[in-house]
């Protein structure tokens, strides 16, 4: 059995991040699970040097280890390559080149509620299938072009997350022919985590994408006042700023234990304190999303000098 932290190097983790890994970690630890830890920079535009040091730095100083050395995307090309080559090689073909651009998915989508997420309309699916000629001459000519995978119509993915209970989804209705390859070149990140995940015996995912049979957990997410998830833009709770504050680590580890429902006040303790017994069935019972305000009444002074 294996869990995983997944970071992308893309700026210093934030309060969210350390919640989300706090989980992860206890979720693998709980049960004397193994924990390997991945460098998700294959969205190279992304990445910023050193943030994957930082990561690291942060996690040691938090207390939450991993086994083993890190495994970065960036180093993975040629697997990628391969299992993308096993998905063209399939018949009838899974893999289809797509011509559409964001303006002309949009277009064609009908509107979506929820956080902006469009399922693909098909219709470059609908090209290669019903003109394969005029899709061979568009890829000859050099039009650019992603790649999909095609969902099975009467395809249906079902699991049982720990938070929220039995899910499932229509592949073809609620999530679409999802892109394998940017029109940028570059491997899409829901390819690449999936063969990642594969590879590496990951068995138990927190906040996490769906390789073949993992045990799933999602958590609430951890708002703003504002409403808004909290990000790496928000600069003032990143675990550089909070560090050079003087915040201490057992104060942001008793603040994201309080918010998985782990303890009953936002007091400071080490990871390994909450081992002991850990399980998700406060989450469960109640997960509403999370709100960090200056003015909330169960904030600790330190954060809502932060958030101030």
């Amino acid at each position: 059995m294996t869990g995983r932290f997944a970071p992308t190097p893309s700026g210093r983790m934030h309060i969210g991040n350390a919640y989300a890994m706090l989980a992860a970690w206890l979720d693998a630890r709980s049960r004397g699970e193994r924990m390997v830890l991945r460098i998700e920079d294959i969205d190279r535009p992304r990445v910023l040097p050193d943030a994957d040091r930082w990561i690291m730095d942060d996690l040691a100083w938090l207390g939450l280890d991993w086994d083993g050395e890190p495994v970065y995307q960036s180093a993975r090309l040629d697997r990628y390559e391969e299992a993308l080559r096993a998905l063209e090689d399939r018949h009838p073909p899974l893999i289809y080149p797509c011509f559409c651009s964001r303006a002309d998915i949009r277009a064609a989508s009908a509107p979506q509620e929820g956080d902006g997420f469009q399922i693909y309309p098909g219709t470059c699916s609908r090209l290669w299938r019903d003109h394969p000629d005029q899709a061979r001459a568009r890829l000859a000519r050099g039009d650019r072009h992603s790649l999909r995978i095609a969902m099975p119509d009467a395809g249906a993915a079902a699991f049982e997350d720990r938070v929220y209970g039995p899910q499932r989804y229509r592949l073809a209705h609620d999530i679409g022919d999802s892109v394998v390859r940017r029109a940028d070149g570059l491997f899409a990140y829901q390819f690449v985590v999936t063969v990642d995940d594969l590879d590496m015996g990951v068995t138990s995912l927190v906040r996490g994408p769906s390789p073949a049979h993992p045990a799933h957990a999602h958590l609430p997410l951890i708002e703003n006042a504002a409403g808004r998830r909290l990000a790496k833009r928000e600069r003032s709770l990143d675990m550089g700023a909070l560090r050079a504050r003087g915040v201490l680590s057992g104060q942001v580890v008793g603040l994201c234990a309080w918010l998985l429902g782990l303890i009953p006040a936002s007091e400071p303790c080490a990871p390994a304190d909450l081992l002991d017994g850990f399980g998700w069935q406060a989450l469960r019972a109640h997960h509403p999303d999370r709100i960090l305000a200056p003015d909330g009444p169960h904030v600790p002074r330190w954060l809502a000098e932060a958030l101030g």
